[in-house]
């Protein structure tokens, strides 16, 4: 009776864990939207509704898209506040053995509390630098909350040692840095939108052909641009020093590299919005990428400042990667993609271009097409491999494969994967259409999330619904021809799907 009581009350335990970090990741998703929410109403100068908490006196809002924004923007707020209220309750309740998981989620929730606060203040919403605030105590709650969050699931792995943060190595302080700098830069970029300082500056790198602007709002502007530079300096250095020395630590890698990805993709974002008269889905895309590099720094934060990676752990994964070939490791990376099938893949999305086209398509949108669908299919095989690497070791045909034959670490093949994956939506955005990017995100997302690690191990099963990833590269080429999806582009999905079982 005794021993069924203790597994009763471990597993219960567990089970609370387990509830208490998905609610604690919800909450985090919830801060993420409000500033995401926030920085597109900002974009539109607030004028969705001047009031609060009603819209032009009225609880319901006016049927304008703006409008309509500034109360998502609001719910959002209202959702997060009590999810943190709860996480608070819910770290307290199970007396936390670690204080930095119940700290930093009270203090995140202190944060949120004093932005809703502001947010009711008429003086303080209508003053230019109300955004910048909001923002900044915004991205405050969301990295207390990563920090929680992070700490939890290193508790539930049983690989939280320290009660506090603390980045004793090189690389742990060179993070402090550069997300300083990268706080330093977003709050600005916000401030210089809001006061219009954007349009102080017609040129670059100069100011009006100028070196030293004549006004004050010029001065912001090339002080922006300065941070920009010294942030992607910080970020490039960065990225080299993780390939450099965190060879072995998977999440540190993967966060580093995404971080980057994602810092040149928002500046490529820029230069979209501008191309293209900032449409609302883009700028959407541009605050969201904006607030996934914040994502990206604050995990890095945490798992360095938690890590018992050394200094010393550190030299000796420099010194490791001393002789190592270029060409060796450029094929082990371009192994990782599954050459062999992306070509097959390719092939049905041209032919889904010159089909939906009817005719041939230009040689610029077809290379940017093709390139992308290389790079998602390419990454959706790196991280498939990643996933499967203990598995391949037991099979001769997959023994060879480089993270399983150990030329690669599991950490960079998850990585590269990551890297390029990301990097396919953002060009098909930039380069093709939006309807494009989002079909060949949905590829990724089926054959890494269905495919991979949902049925292959589960059910025999796996091959005809995980068929579904394999279909979708010829939608991809339609809508990169088209820019829409039509009844005959479904049947060229039927055709592939139906075809691959008998083809297994």
């Amino acid at each position: 009776m005794k021993a069924n009581s203790t597994r009763s009350g471990a597993l219960r335990k567990i089970t609370l864990e387990f509830e208490f970090r998905h609610l604690s990741l919800l909450a985090a998703i919830s801060i993420f939207s409000v500033i995401v929410l926030g920085t597109a109403v900002s974009a539109g100068q607030g004028t969705g509704c001047p009031d609060w908490p009603t819209c032009y006196g009225a609880f319901t809002p006016p049927g304008s898209s703006s409008a309509l924004l500034e109360y998502a923007h609001r719910l959002a707020t209202a959702l997060a506040v009590p999810l943190l209220a709860a996480a608070v309750w819910w770290a307290a309740r199970r007396k936390q053995d670690h204080r930095l998981i119940l700290r930093s989620h009270a203090a995140s929730l202190f944060a949120m509390l004093v932005l809703s606060l502001l947010s009711a203040i008429p003086f303080l919403r209508n003053t230019e630098w109300a955004g910048s605030l909001h923002l900044a105590l915004a991205l405050v709650s969301l990295s207390l909350v990563l920090v929680g969050t992070t700490a939890a699931y290193l508790q539930a792995h049983g690989n939280l040692i320290h009660n506090r943060l603390n980045w004793k190595t090189p690389f742990g302080r060179l993070v402090l840095e550069t997300s300083t700098l990268t706080f330093m830069l977003l709050v600005s970029g916000s401030l210089v939108a809001a006061t219009g300082a954007t349009n102080a500056c017609s040129g670059w790198p100069l100011c009006d052909g100028q070196l030293f602007p004549s006004s004050s709002l010029g001065w912001m502007n090339m002080a922006h641009r300065l941070l920009v530079l010294l942030t992607a300096i910080l970020i490039f250095w960065l990225l080299l020093q993780a390939w450099r020395t965190q060879r072995s630590q998977v999440a540190v890698l993967v966060s580093a590299t995404a971080g980057a990805v994602l810092f040149i993709s928002q500046g490529l974002m820029g230069a979209v919005n501008v191309a293209q008269g900032y449409p609302e889905h883009l700028v959407a895309l541009h605050s969201a990428t904006s607030a996934a590099i914040w994502v990206t720094l604050t995990l890095l934060l945490t798992l360095t400042g938690l890590s018992s990676h050394s200094a010393q752990d550190e030299e000796l994964e420099s010194q490791e990667i001393v002789g190592r070939r270029p060409g060796e490791l450029l094929k082990d990376f371009l192994m990782l993609t599954k050459p062999i099938v992306v070509a097959l893949l390719l092939v049905t999305t041209f032919a889904g271009m010159i089909i939906g086209a009817k005719s041939w398509p230009a040689a610029r949108l077809i290379f940017w097409t093709l390139l992308g669908g290389f790079l998602a299919a390419g990454g959706s095989g790196a991280i498939n491999q990643y996933i499967d690497r203990e598995d391949d070791i037991r099979m001769q045909r997959t023994s060879r494969r480089p993270i399983p034959a150990g030329r690669l670490t599991p950490a960079e093949g998850l990585a590269f994967g990551v890297a390029i994956s990301l990097a396919s939506f953002y060009l098909m955005v930039a380069f093709v259409n939006f309807l494009a990017a989002l079909l060949s995100l949905a590829g990724i997302i089926y054959y890494v999330v269905l495919y991979s690690l949902l049925l292959k191990k589960t059910t025999v099963q796996n091959i005809v619904i995980g068929g579904g990833a394999g279909a979708i590269p010829p939608l991809v080429g339609w809508a990169a021809a088209t820019g829409a999806l039509t009844f005959p582009s479904l049947l060229l999905f039927a055709v592939i799907f139906m075809w691959t079982p008998p083809h297994f």
